[in-house]
């Protein structure tokens, strides 16, 4: 998988830049916040059609413009192909692939996939669930696009559910008893036959992808800590169930959904289901976020890091590429050695710095070196 070409109009501080790739390793050099990153999310977006640094397409346009666009020319083993995202400040994504539109965004996805690495990775180990939930199901929709339907749907359940536990709320109900007597209870168990099935989707596969990259991650661990941390991926799910099966995962968040009721009624929330999922990576017998050192948790980070990129390969049958965003500077040598050792020349990698004395001088020949600042480039 090769990324030969990359254009940005009205993206973030962008005007409008064009950049052609011509090796596999890229490193973009400039100061802090002169749009190094801005490259990278560029490229996440055209693989996931989600950022890590905004929830809002708003942030993404250029000042006061009416839209931001992204296009690309990708090269892989199956064929070459046009990208093309573009962004109103107001409104829903354009997707283009060869200049035709795409009207469901799963079908674009998968085509060109990434691994990022940013100096923000340490949540994966100190932030909260939320953000190892996200970095699930991220990997899954390079995995398995459709996954981005799927949980777009069960976010969609989650909440118009909510929306009438809210209004079962103001009515002042608060037992079951109350509940069934009103027309409102027939509204709510359809819904809460829906979040059972969407949900059950989600956690399943959730499980399924974690119990794939488990013993990657740990070779990579094993390596860099010298075999002297063992690791382990605790999936747990909110809701625990006996067999993959869809019936027995819908019918364990059902009778969860029971017990709760009264209490998600009380609170006006939805308390049982996959939004509340946990993934605890445990060193040495100890919860990494808890009572790991910085120097074990970024050793965590990076084995994930090298075992996404090692299950995306086996799973997609090519090497993703690789955004390396500030990262050289959160690792001590050894470790900056090992992750560019463990890259070889199979994975095209796009790298921010500040400084070029990170590299080897053998790298920096070898690599295509792009000046960013202030939005513009220069090659």
């Amino acid at each position: 998988m090769f990324l030969e070409q990359l254009y940005l109009q009205h993206f973030r501080n962008y005007i409008q830049e064009e950049i052609k790739f011509t090796n596999n390793k890229i490193i973009l050099l400039g100061d802090n916040a002169q749009g190094k990153s801005n490259i990278l999310e560029s490229v996440e977006l055209l693989s996931t059609l989600k950022s890590h640094r905004s929830t809002k397409d708003l942030e993404l346009v250029y000042h006061d413009r009416l839209y931001g666009q992204i296009k690309a020319t990708l090269k892989n083993k199956y064929a070459d192909y046009d990208l093309s995202i573009t962004i109103p400040a107001k409104g829903k994504k354009e997707l283009k692939i060869n200049q035709e539109k795409v009207s469901r965004n799963f079908e674009f996805l998968g085509l060109l996939n990434t691994v990022l690495f940013s100096s923000l990775d340490i949540d994966l180990v100190r932030g909260s669930p939320e953000y190892r939930r996200n970095w699930v199901d991220s990997l899954l929709i390079q995995l398995e696009p459709i996954y981005y339907q799927l949980i777009k749907s069960y976010y969609h359940v989650l909440k118009q559910r909510n929306a009438l536990l809210k209004q079962i709320k103001k009515m002042g109900i608060n037992s079951l008893e109350t509940l069934k007597q009103d027309v409102k209870a027939i509204e709510l168990s359809l819904w809460d036959d829906k979040l059972a099935e969407a949900g059950s989707r989600v956690s399943r596969r959730r499980a399924r992808v974690l119990q794939k990259i488990e013993p990657l991650a740990k070779f990579w661990h094993n390596e860099i800590s010298n075999k002297t941390e063992k690791l382990l991926i605790n999936y747990t799910p909110n809701v625990s169930w006996e067999k993959d099966t869809p019936e027995s995962v819908q019918n364990a968040i059902k009778l969860e959904i029971e017990q709760k009721k009264i209490a998600e009624i009380n609170l006006g929330n939805t308390l049982v289901g996959p939004h509340r999922d946990e993934i605890e990576f445990i060193i040495n017998d100890s919860v990494a976020r808890n009572y790991g050192s910085q120097g074990q948790q970024r050793t965590l980070v990076l084995a994930l890091k090298l075992a996404e990129l090692q299950l995306i390969e086996q799973v997609v049958g090519e090497p993703p590429l690789l955004l390396l965003d500030d990262v050289m500077a959160e690792l001590d040598l050894k470790r900056q050695q090992q992750l560019l050792d463990s890259l070889g020349d199979r994975f095209q990698t796009i790298i921010t710095t500040t400084h070029l004395n990170y590299f080897e001088t053998n790298l920096l020949n070898q690599a295509q070196i792009i000046k960013v600042q202030g939005g513009k480039l220069y090659f």
